[in-house]
């Protein structure tokens, strides 16, 4: 079997996760993701490459989603931030790819109840599931869902 190719992707103000308001994100940083998932894969993990973009701008995203179209991934990992709320542009950009995506967030966006803006998900429509609320941990848990929806279709070989 190939190796499962997924883009974790995280938008503005993401590059200093474990560093940036620990209080919210936690202490963990994104450098810590493959030991996640290698424990949640177990031997599976070899049968998988990540990839990691972090980008401040919308269209530095869109240019990021575009290539992994281009390069044949099989699927995404994307915490858009801020841009999950707002960018309708992310949002088609998703819908015209059709790739897999599962949309994460580190804190749960929902019971931030003095931000009701950030209950809504502009992207959602547009991704296969959504996971909120685990730190990083939910980075991992998104690699896993993913591995196992594309390794569980009888066309993936």
């Amino acid at each position: 079997m190939r190796k499962v190719r997924l883009l974790v992707l995280n938008g503005p103000n993401l590059g200093f996760i474990g560093v940036r308001q620990p209080e919210i994100y936690g202490h963990r940083t994104i450098e810590d993701l493959p030991e996640l998932v290698a424990e949640m894969l177990g031997p599976d993990a070899a049968s998988l490459e990540l990839q990691f973009h972090q980008a401040n701008s919308e269209g530095h995203c869109i240019d990021r989603l575009e290539q992994a179209w281009k390069d044949g991934l099989d699927g995404i990992v994307l915490n858009a931030g801020a841009y999950t709320h707002t960018s309708l542009a992310l949002a088609d950009c998703l819908a015209w790819i059709g790739i897999p995506c599962v949309e994460v967030h580190i804190s749960n966006i929902f019971a931030r109840t003095d931000e009701p803006l950030r209950h809504k998900s502009l992207i959602g429509r547009n991704c296969i599931g959504c996971i909120a609320g685990f730190g990083l941990t939910g980075y991992a848990l998104a690699v896993l869902a993913l591995w196992r929806h594309i390794t569980d279709n009888p066309n993936f070989m």
